[in-house]
């Protein structure tokens, strides 16, 4: 299937395939770090995917030995300031907790496809615990390396708490970088949903992105959002709020469209409307 680039971009790659955008962490040489320059690039990769009609899907993965090992060091301000071209503390966003190269996935409503590459560290684990389908090669390890680096590890061993088991975020917060989580034990423990191959691993994605794609667009994203958005709320009122997102798509072209397919035993034909 054709590709197509999109930027220009420096510290990523974005390309298009059919249904599916790929991003692909791209700084190899600083083990895919995060720069305040590459959460820049992200947030308006992350756009362009919500933006285009055409594309249903988004795979994150990285170039290199690593996936990401969290925010670069080398440009975390000495004033314990949150780096941001606004003044301190002038906007919103530097109130929240910091979402770093985390996609906007309370937002967003296309699915995000995750392929861990290597070793996934600090707000690397963020696409992890706030990705749709995370698979990851059989190379991947995880950790948490922020109290060894004299660092209160925040919002990502908090997410982490809600993935795994209490004991087992507890104890990868507190042993930081000693202590490395391999893929086969994260697949143990449902942190990942599969293991590959490294050399297929992106070969996989596509042909997960190709699974999910050939289904019903606007019902993968209502599926989705009933699952996102209910998590924290009481059963009774999740199952309410999911009901609302099964009567939006009802409404349809394409919820019609998949009974007549299904009755003409062909395959289904999707607008996404």
């Amino acid at each position: 299937m054709p590709t197509r680039s999109a930027g220009p971009f420096k510290t990523i790659k974005y390309e298009t395939a059919g249904h599916t955008a790929t991003i692909t962490l791209n700084r190899p040489e600083a083990l895919n770090a995060l720069s305040p320059f590459m959460i820049t690039e992200l947030r308006s990769a992350y756009a362009e995917v919500e933006a285009d009609d055409n594309i249903w899907l988004m795979i994150v993965t990285a170039s290199g030995r690593a996936f990401c090992t969290g925010a670069d060091v080398t440009e975390i301000p000495t004033d314990g300031k949150v780096l941001n071209e606004r003044s301190y503390l002038s906007t919103y966003e530097q109130w929240e907790a910091p979402q770093e190269g985390t996609p906007p996935f309370r937002q967003m409503a296309k699915p995000v496809l995750v392929a861990i590459n290597g070793i996934c560290c600090g707000a690397g684990l963020d696409w992890v615990t706030t990705g749709d389908i995370i698979i990851a090669s059989d190379k991947a390890t995880f950790f948490d390396p922020h109290v060894s680096i004299g660092l209160v590890a925040g919002r990502e061993v908090v997410r982490l708490a809600r993935s795994l088991p209490r004991s087992v975020a507890l104890r990868m917060a507190l042993m930081g970088k000693h202590e490395r989580m391999s893929a086969q034990r994260a697949y143990e423990l449902g942190l990942i949903t599969e293991i590959v191959e490294h050399d297929r691993l992106l070969d996989r994605a596509h042909e997960i992105a190709d699974i999910v794609n050939s289904n019903a667009p606007l019902a993968v994203r209502g599926t989705r959002l009933a699952i996102h958005k209910t998590l924290d709320l009481p059963l009774h009122q999740g199952e309410i709020l999911a009901e609302t997102f099964r009567e939006r798509v009802v409404r349809t072209e394409d919820a019609l469209e998949g009974p007549r397919a299904f009755t003409e035993k062909r395959a289904p034909k999707w607008q996404c409307r």
